[in-house]
Formats: structure tokens, C-alpha cells, sequence
């Protein structure tokens, strides 16, 4: 029987002052507010009703997961729960139901249904895909989830990473087994700070 691919998007309510502050600090909140609620809408239409996998939208606060009208209807809602982003990434991967588990973020504008179906495509002869980011960071981590393994990803994958800084991907890969096979994507950008969204939004790539 084949396992269900799991998609999960990482969300924070589009609230003005709570989102994309590091950008905020650029180019104003209510620039970063409504460059998040786009780019959000954008992404989850793109890839949120794809009949090769289930979507579940990770939600922060965790109150937010039960309501908000800023949210597509018909997709589920889970709270990413306590924690730094490490500890939140890890809870889909221990608790989601048997199959790869693929975790995105929203604020990646050129993200497309492509990018996720090459990642569980990768996870069908690998254990572990990155997308990797221009900074160092990712935008795609998925986890193949086979049995003997989970137990290892959950727990390990995410302790200690410097998530934010030019370290995030090297510090998630040196906490991987050297036994697990690892498939890299393409390099997408996300939009953190005032210089990312300017390359954005000019179309300049660096």
C-alpha cells in the first residue's frame, strides 16, 4: 500500500507588527505585513489542493489553528505548538500519520507544486531532501520517514541549528547520520530582509 505524502506549510497569522520582522525593520510593517499575506496566499494556492499529497497548515500562535478568516477554507489546520522552530519542525515529523513528511515555509515566491513534487520524488530513493536557500538557510526540508529512521529524525535533526544565520543548513545536515541518503533541490531565495526583498522585487539575482 502506498503512504500518503504530507505536505506541511509552516503559517504565522498574518497579524501587522507579528510578521517578517527581521524585513519589517527594512522596509516598515506594513510593507513586510502585506508582502507575508501575499506571498502566503500565493504559495498555499499553488501548492495546497495538488492531488499528490495531503496539506496540513502548521499554525503560530496555536489559538489561530481553530480560527481566522485569513486562512483558505478546506485545508487542515494543526498548531505547531511550543517551542523554537526546531522543536515546532520536529512535532509534524514524530506525529503525522506513516509516509514522507515535507515541510515548507510561506514567504518563498518563486515555490510551486514543481519544487514539491521533486522533493517527494527524491524521498522515493533518499531519506532526506533540502531546498537549499541563498543564506545559508532552506526553504524545504522533507524526511522520508522509513521505520528504522524516524525515531533518529525526530529527535536529532533539529538540536542545536542556528536557524536564521548562514549556518541553518550546515548545522541540520551535521546532525544527520552519514549512513542517510541526502538529495539536495534547487537553490530558491526567501525574503527576509530589506536587500532580499529589493532582489525581489527588482527581479536581480546576485
Amino acid at each position: 500500500m502506498k503512504l500518503t505524502r504530507h505536505l506541511v506549510v509552516f503559517a504565522k497569522a498574518p497579524r501587522i507588527g507579528d510578521v517578517k520582522r527581521r524585513l519589517a525593520a527594512g522596509i516598515g510593517d506594513f510593507a513586510a505585513w502585506r508582502f507575508y499575506g501575499a506571498t502566503s496566499r500565493q504559495v498555499l494556492r499553488r501548492v495546497a489542493r495538488d492531488p499528490g499529497w495531503r496539506c496540513w497548515l502548521a499554525v503560530t500562535p496555536d489559538r489561530f489553528s481553530a480560527k481566522g478568516r485569513f486562512w483558505p477554507a478546506g485545508i487542515a489546520r494543526i498548531p505547531q505548538g511550543p517551542g523554537g522552530l526546531g522543536e515546532r519542525m520536529a512535532r509534524p515529523i514524530r506525529n503525522l500519520p506513516p509516509g514522507p513528511v515535507v515541510i515548507i515555509g510561506t514567504d518563498i515566491p518563486a515555490l510551486g507544486a514543481c519544487h514539491i513534487r521533486a522533493a517527494f520524488d527524491a524521498l522515493e530513493s533518499n531519506d532526506v531532501v533540502f531546498g537549499p536557500a541563498g543564506d545559508g538557510g532552506y526553504w524545504l526540508i522533507g524526511l522520508s520517514r522509513r521505520r528504522r529512521r524516524r525515531e533518529f529524525a525526530a529527535t536529532r535533526l533539529f538540536a542545536g541549528v542556528r536557524f536564521s544565520t548562514a549556518a541553518a543548513l550546515a548545522d541540520t545536515r551535521a546532525n544527520l547520520d552519514p549512513r542517510l541518503r541526502v538529495a539536495m533541490l534547487e537553490r530558491l531565495d526567501d525574503v527576509d530582509d530589506a536587500p532580499a526583498f529589493e532582489r525581489w522585487r527588482t527581479g536581480r539575482k546576485d
